[in-house]
């Protein structure tokens, strides 16, 4: 049982990328103490605003969306879930499970104090997001949906998240920045590719991105499908202002935006979005939009 911690010289130069990095080190009963690393922005006494990344990204893919959240007066709280960016790397597979990323991140989020936040979930960001907001009372205020389903397995796996689940399982080798490149709108530059690319110096910190596609509950029996079925059971009682920001161009889950309009009572009245420019990963392509779109949002929130 091994943990990596990818070296900083890794993380120098990137683009446009020049935030302080912060530290929380969390305890796992099985791996021991685990660091994850977080982005802590603006107002230290304003409202928290948390971005939380998917797969196989990390909190680089918000850089351009953090400016405008500071500009409005607010605490922009960026982690890297474990197992990517700054933050450890247990090196199995096995180590990663859909509860555990809930656990990591409860305990995140509790260790930092955050209450009364907006909580903005991004692909798997917003599976174990979700999660959180609705198991911890007074953690979040509002939620953000970009580009997320919320699968509880009863309904089958599509083709395109059927292939990503045997390409991420079978692929030798794990090419993250070309793979975060191809689900943009937009071709991103050489140095941003590379940027994708620097939490990882080989293919042994890699587990936590392979792991994440077979964690996606695809059948009723899945170990965490009946946690899923709870936490919309609650969602779907939650007056909670609950938003919808997505890309357009998304294969996978380009259409949950209309389920959770339909599932939360707080997403009715709402002006929900879908941003022409915007890709699976609509936060690279459409960054300081969606920032400006959330700082919107939290300043009606009171």
């Amino acid at each position: 049982m091994a943990v990596l911690r990818t070296p900083d010289e890794r993380f120098a130069g990137l683009p446009e990328f020049d935030f302080e990095p912060r530290y929380l080190t969390i305890e796992d009963p099985q791996l021991g103490p685990l660091r994850m690393h977080h982005l802590d922005e603006g107002n230290p006494s304003g409202r928290p605003v948390v971005l939380l990344h998917g797969e196989p990204t990390w909190a680089f893919m918000f850089r351009h969306t953090v400016a405008p959240l500071v500009k409005a007066g607010l605490r922009v709280i960026v982690p890297d879930l474990v197992g990517f960016g700054r933050s450890d790397k247990p090196s199995y597979v096995a180590d990663y499970t859909y509860e555990r990323h809930v656990r990591w991140l409860v305990d995140f989020l509790t260790g930092l104090d955050v209450r009364d936040a907006v909580l903005l979930g991004h692909d798997w960001g917003g599976l174990v997001g979700l999660r959180a907001v609705t198991a911890v009372e007074g953690l979040a205020a509002g939620y953000v949906a970009c580009n997320h389903g919320y699968p509880t397995g009863d309904m089958p796996a599509n083709e395109a998240l059927r292939s990503w689940q045997e390409f991420a399982a079978t692929t030798d080798v794990f090419e993250v920045g070309p793979i975060v490149a191809r689900a943009c709108r937009a071709p991103l530059p050489a140095e941003v590719v590379a940027a994708y690319d620097a939490p990882y110096p080989d293919e042994s910190y890699k587990a936590g991105a392979r792991a994440f596609p077979a964690l996606i509950p695809v059948t009723p029996d899945d170990p965490s499908a009946q946690a899923v079925r709870d936490s919309r059971a609650v969602l779907s009682g939650s007056a909670m202002p609950f938003l919808t920001v997505y890309g357009e161009h998304d294969p996978i889950a380009g259409a949950a935006d209309a389920m959770f309009q339909q599932l939360a009572p707080g997403a009715a009245d709402l002006t929900h979005v879908r941003l022409p420019d915007g890709g699976h990963n609509m936060p690279e392509d459409c960054g300081e939009t969606l920032g400006e779109i959330v700082a919107e949002f939290a300043a009606r929130l009171g």
